[in-house]
């Protein structure tokens, strides 16, 4: 029977959901065990009004990677504990707070009681359990050291979100400084020049070029903006699915890595990732060129995930790691030097940890001094932006005050 509950959990939040047991006192003592406080139990499932809402926040729920990390911690401590993985999964569904991970965990006990593997149960959710996840668990499960292979796992996942959240803090200051130099550009184009062209233009004024430039400007927006407006949307629309082909992601990647400033970090950034992986990868037992395969899936950029299908068939042929390395593009000579050192004493996964942090602080350091950078490139556009309209204005005003003196 199922019963629809309320409870209070270690954490102090409350949380909510249908728990199944023969009796009332049985999905009480349930709870219980599973750690809860239980505030209200009753038989049955949600109301239709609630089921409707709870599908709504189904749909609009999404997987970020705290999300993730936290299931991944609860998922570890409950099995480190010695709970059998049914009981483990219907914990996770009680005490997890995303609807979709919530939904995963009950999936993934029934999977389990029907027979089917951990490994295979997780990938069958494969929008919220990439292959590098799934492969870490299969490398857990299958070595019989889960509990090691989940933390590194922890690691991992914490590692990534934090790299990813530097870079988004580094590029949040140059997008808002370039949303408004755009917004501010087209508020003077449309308001503010417009006003001063008139006075001039009764004046009786010869404009100069800046103020012509505006003027052109400004008549092209306001005649032809339905065609400006469909050409934009149509390049928008067409890149956007020009960027979903092989061909137009790759391009895109290598522009990325071949920016001025940018591209340096998103390289150290791909190296990070490599050696951060490649590592945790080795020492859960996972075979060399099943790590490639997964770092070619996972790397988050095409063109060096080429570079590692191409490495791939070199390994096939006994060439080892190091040397097909050395002819890849945008693999820095740290990274393969460290690389062949491992490979010569055996310590490969050591060498690649030696490696992630070397990049993790110069990732750190490439983002400030990107943001330094950044800064005053910034501020000469904007000044160079203020200047044109101001040459607009202030060069026919001073004319202007000349005809009436």
């Amino acid at each position: 029977m199922q019963y629809t509950y309320k409870a209070i959990s270690p954490a102090g939040t409350e949380v909510s959901g249908v728990i199944r047991a023969d009796s009332l006192e049985a999905a009480q003592d349930k709870l219980v065990s599973q750690g809860l406080i239980p505030s209200s139990v009753r038989p049955g499932t949600a109301a239709a009004g609630q089921g409707w809402i709870q599908r709504l926040n189904f749909l609009l729920a999404t997987v970020k990677t705290p999300d993730l990390i936290i299931f991944t911690k609860q998922f570890r401590t409950l099995f480190k504990a010695g709970i059998n993985m049914i009981e483990l999964l219907e914990v996770m569904e009680q005490q997890t707070e995303n609807l979709r991970l919530k939904h995963a965990a009950a999936v993934m006990g029934q999977d389990i009681r029907s027979g089917l593997s951990l490994t295979a149960a997780f990938k069958k959710h494969p929008k919220i359990f990439t292959p590098l996840y799934c492969s870490m668990i299969q490398a857990g499960e299958s070595s019989g050291h889960l509990v090691e292979v989940l933390e590194r796992l922890i690691y991992l996942l914490q590692h990534e979100h934090k790299i990813r959240s530097d870079i988004k803090s580094a590029l949040q200051y140059p997008i808002l400084v370039l949303v408004t130099l755009t917004g501010a550009f087209f508020f003077l184009l449309t308001f503010v020049i417009p006003r001063f062209v008139r006075i001039f233009e009764s004046a009786g004024l010869d404009l100069p070029l800046p103020t012509r430039i505006n003027i052109l400007l400004y008549q092209w927006l306001i005649v032809y903006w339905p065609v400006s407006l469909s050409i934009l949307v149509i390049t928008l629309v067409a890149l956007r699915f020009y960027l979903k082909t092989e061909t137009g992601q790759y391009q895109k990647d290598y522009l990325m890595l071949r920016l001025p400033i940018l591209g340096t970090v998103f390289q150290k950034g791909a190296m990070s990732r490599f050696a951060s992986i490649f590592s945790i990868l080795q020492a859960s037992g996972v075979s060399v060129l099943d790590a490639f395969s997964i770092l070619a899936g996972v790397i988050g950029n095409s063109v060096i995930a080429k570079e590692f299908s191409r490495i791939q068939e070199h390994l096939k042929e006994g060439r080892g790691i190091a040397a097909p390395l050395r002819t890849a593009k945008f693999f820095t000579p740290m990274v393969i030097n460290m690389v062949a050192i491992g490979e010569e004493t055996g310590n490969l996964d050591q060498m690649l940890h030696e490696v992630t942090v070397h990049y993790d602080d110069e990732v750190s350091y490439s983002v400030s001094r990107m943001s330094e950078t950044i800064g005053p490139v910034l501020i000469v556009l904007l000044a160079a932006v203020v200047g044109f309209f101001a040459l607009s204005i202030f060069l026919p005003m001073w004319d202007l005050v000349k005809t009436v003196r």
